[in-house]
């Protein structure tokens, strides 16, 4: 480009910018500009989209201060790459500052700057002023993408409420419509309502795209339903789809997590190219299938192909470990993540580390790497220490984690009960007692228990004591006839057997 006079045309350079930014060499796109001795509009534009996307998105914002100082005018692209900035810095003074600007410039009811705009008050958690920016552009204009950003913004924030309101308002809806709002209930553990939404997205005959799926497939994987996963995994084979790699990786949790450890393994096992996503998400599924030392010989596969684990990995490795009980293995991989590694443990590492040495009966040790961790416990740290005091009846230590339990998670029966066995099991029965009238006093109740059952691809939630499912009246007619059932064959069992025993006691007399 240079020696043919081409670096001087904006158009050519700003193509040459952005490549140069998609591969990584912001830096040295931002270089090319500043050689550029009259940029335009359109290669301020590029550079700052460049910018957004390094580590230091202000730079960014720096440059499209000087757009007007160059004595030109911003126009609806560089409102939305530099909200981009400000999203990354979350930065909400100057993002109504600019908001204040998209006015001043007349281009505050242009599409692009509208949905940059609810995108940006979302992001820093302004959802009505978000929602504000919608309503004054919805009454002048319809564009699906800007309904699709105020339904995204919503569900940012966990509002699925009214997310899912906006979404059945809408006239015209498109794939990421259905995507957003299916991925939203997924994320904010509401897997019933994605995989509900996902089914009437297949009835209107919309297509799924690769996040819809992945979204759909998280959903399974909480719920365990086993039967619309498959038929997901059956949809990606069709289609051709079983190349891409997240895709591959959420069928191996979906499967792990639905108690098929054999079809997670198949798809582990047929896949070409594997991330450290994936071989993570293999190993925690071994781990969690009780299959600790599988997990510890993938991880041995794992270091053997050259992939790099991260933080994520060594969570699973230590959840295998503690499933085994191998505390000496423990001790070594949590040792390695920084000597070889070079990743620094974080309070996740630190506390299944905790729970393995506390399951082991090593409370001492498991104490001292609390009081020596940098940061403070957490509920889930304490909680592990609670219940290796109940194993190993250890009162004091019990009554230490229940005293910081209170003050992280006041309303958890389970804490309360658990030091109220520990007290039980060593017959100190009035400890016992004030346990569970400090329960009754604060207004701590037991959580019902619950379960779920998945039927034609569809899962049902039962919980005890509740009455509202519309088959309840059926289906309690049901249960009694079986508990009938089961009684009766339970005595004609006991009549057997007392027959049998008679029947051999007699042989062995005679």
């Amino acid at each position: 480009m240079i020696v043919r006079g081409l670096d001087q045309n904006n158009h050519l350079l700003s193509r040459f910018i952005d490549s140069c930014s998609s591969l990584g060499f912001s830096d040295y796109a931002y270089s090319i500009f500043t050689h550029k001795s009259k940029p335009d509009v359109y290669l301020y534009n590029t550079t700052i989209k460049a910018l957004c996307q390094t580590d230091n998105p202000l730079n960014a914002v720096i440059l499209y201060n000087k757009i007007q100082a160059s004595a030109l005018r911003p126009d609806n692209y560089s409102f939305p790459f530099v909200l981009k900035a400000v999203v990354k810095l979350s930065t909400i003074e100057l993002g109504r500052e600019i908001h204040c600007q998209t006015v001043g410039t007349g281009l505050d009811s242009d599409v692009h700057v509208v949905a940059a705009l609810i995108q940006m008050y979302a992001s820093c958690k302004c959802i009505y002023d978000a929602r504000k920016v919608f309503d004054e552009l919805s009454l002048r204009v319809w564009n699906v993408a800007v309904w699709n950003t105020m339904v995204a913004g919503y569900a940012k924030v966990g509002d699925l409420n009214n997310a899912r309101a906006l979404f059945e308002l809408m006239t015209e809806k498109n794939v990421i419509s259905w995507t957003t709002l299916i991925a939203g209930y997924a994320q904010m553990d509401q897997p019933n309502e994605a995989i509900t939404l996902f089914r009437r997205m297949q009835v209107e005959n919309v297509k799924p795209d690769e996040i819809a799926m992945l979204a759909a497939l998280s959903a399974c994987a909480q719920l365990g339903a086993v039967e619309l996963g498959e038929w997901i995994h059956n949809y990606i084979e069709q289609y051709g789809l079983n190349t891409i790699v997240p895709l591959n990786n959420a069928l191996i949790d979906m499967y792990a997590k639905s108690g098929k450890i054999g079809k997670a393994l198949q798809v582990f096992e047929n896949m070409k190219n594997k991330s450290v996503i994936t071989w993570t998400t293999m190993i925690a599924g071994l781990a969690l299938h009780g299959l600790g030392r599988e997990a510890l010989d993938m991880f041995s596969r794992m270091e053997r192909a050259r992939v790099k684990p991260n933080e994520i990995t060594f969570i699973a490795i230590l959840s295998a470990c503690c499933h085994v009980g191998l505390v000496e293995l423990g001790r070594r991989y949590f040792n390695i993540m920084k000597s070889r590694y070079g990743i620094e443990p974080k309070i996740e590492q630190y506390g299944c580390m905790i729970d393995l040495l506390g399951r082991a009966g090593y409370l001492q040790e498991a104490e001292k790497l609390l009081r020596r961790m940098p940061f403070e416990a957490n509920a889930a740290i304490w909680g592990s220490l609670l219940a290796a005091s109940n194993i190993y009846g250890d009162v004091e230590l019990g009554e230490c984690a229940l005293q910081h339990l209170i003050k992280l998670e006041p309303h958890n029966s389970g804490n309360y009960a658990i030091l109220s066995n520990i007290y039980a099991i060593l017959g100190r029965w009035n400890e016992s007692g004030k346990i569970r009238k400090v329960m009754r006093d604060m207004g701590v109740k037991k959580m019902p228990g619950c379960s779920y059952i998945e039927v034609s691809k569809r899962v049902h939630e039962f919980v005890a004591g509740d009455t509202s499912h519309p088959d309840f009246d059926r289906l309690y007619q049901i249960l009694c006839k079986i508990n009938g059932q089961m009684k009766f064959a339970e005595h004609l069992q006991n009549e057997f057997s007392g027959v049998l025993e008679s029947d051999v006691a007699k042989q062995l007399s005679e």
